[in-house]
């Protein structure tokens, strides 16, 4: 029985049932030991029945749901596998199975930005339940397509210049996720590059030809940095294949340049073989924006462990599969940074690392 006080206690009464709301105004609330008491009571409890009702039925029919997650990538599917797994092991672990209550969808530009608004358009037009994002261009895409679905983002760099959210605490709309610090981060690998490479005075930045707001913005960092740092910063605007990355190395060569970086971009990372390779051929010192380069064979990496910020992604897709609204939920930063160093790679260049530098790394490689 429902205790006679609740009428005196609450202001109003709201019996949601999913389908529609039941208010009940305070004045038309009776007062304890009015003779229609009881029958408040029992109509209540009938809604309240209902609701309960329905609640299961709900329940039931989403326990029963295979949830469609789309996940939209710059590069191609071989080249992620490692970070789509990481993500697809933190939903495991969160009780999710993939075929039994949830299935991905995959899209991958392989390179070919231009395509970006089609295949965001192909995920809304399937009706996915969520869209994964890596980066800022399939970010960008998603939003126009939709702003119904819910967006997560898993790395991108500057969510709040890019125009994703409103802010990082607050970032209402549809798209929320999480922030790669791409033009801090490039800003301290310049600082490593010249604690590293005796004397240097001149850095080469590759950069995508025709590079999206993320690259642009980094760049913009990179310059203030290199200026802070008396370091001539050497910009190429480089075609992310064989012959792009050869002809954009050659240039740094002409310009005398005695250090490489990249940009922080997918497009590298899907080519982080191919860039390891000629940069080591060209035998320039070069810092990485993910310890993959360095598994490859690069010198070095300093950055954001992204297959944490995939796994943590697994987690805000969990919460937004079971209810919550991505624009209540704050775009959040990295945590884990690492800075690896590859000893066999600069004796291969005749580098020596200076011990202070050898001190900061999380991984030496021997």
């Amino acid at each position: 029985m429902i205790p006679s006080n609740v009428f005196a206690q609450t202001a109003r009464v709201i019996v949601k049932t999913g389908i529609r709301s039941f208010e009940i105004p305070q004045n038309k609330l009776p007062s304890t030991g009015n003779k229609s008491t009881n029958t408040w009571r029992i109509s209540l409890s009938c809604l309240l029945l209902i609701a309960f009702l329905h609640t299961g039925l709900v329940e039931a029919q989403q326990a029963g749901k295979v949830f469609r997650i789309g996940y939209f990538d710059p590069s191609s599917e071989s080249t992620s596998a490692v970070l789509v797994d990481a993500f697809r092991d933190e939903l495991r672990n969160l009780g999710w199975i993939e075929g039994n209550n949830f299935t991905i969808e995959q899209r991958f530009l392989e390179q070919n930005l231009a395509r970006a608004p089609e295949l965001a358009a192909e995920l809304v037009r399937i009706k996915v339940d969520v869209i994964v994002v890596s980066g800022t261009v399939p970010a960008t895409a998603a939003k126009t397509a939709t702003s119904t679905i819910p967006i997560v983002m898993t790395n991108v760099g500057d969510p709040v210049g890019a125009g994703l959210v409103a802010g990082l605490a607050y970032p209402r709309g549809n798209v929320t996720g999480f922030s790669g610090l791409s033009p801090d981060l490039n800003t301290k690998r310049l600082e490593v590059l010249k604690d590293t490479v005796p004397n240097l005075t001149g850095v080469g930045v590759l950069k995508g030809a025709g590079a999206d707001l993320a690259n642009n913005l980094q760049v913009k960092d990179l310059r203030a940095a290199a200026l802070a740092l008396k370091i001539k910063l050497e910009e190429f605007d480089t075609k992310i294949d064989e012959k792009g990355l050869e002809n954009a190395l050659q240039a740094a060569n002409q310009k005398q340049v005695k250090a490489i970086m990249t940009t922080a971009s997918p497009r590298f990372f899907a080519e982080r073989r191919m860039v390891v390779a000629l940069v080591g051929k060209h035998h320039l010192p070069a810092i990485y924006f993910e310890k993959e380069f360095v598994d490859e064979g690069g010198l070095m990496s300093y950055g954001v462990d992204y297959a944490d910020l995939f796994r943590r992604s697994a987690h805000y897709v969990d919460s937004i599969l079971k209810g919550a609204k991505p624009g209540d939920l704050p775009v959040q930063q990295p945590t884990k940074f690492e800075f690896i160093i590859n000893l066999k790679a600069a004796k291969q260049i005749g580098l020596t690392i200076p011990v202070r530098v050898l001190e900061r790394a999380n991984q030496v490689i021997k």
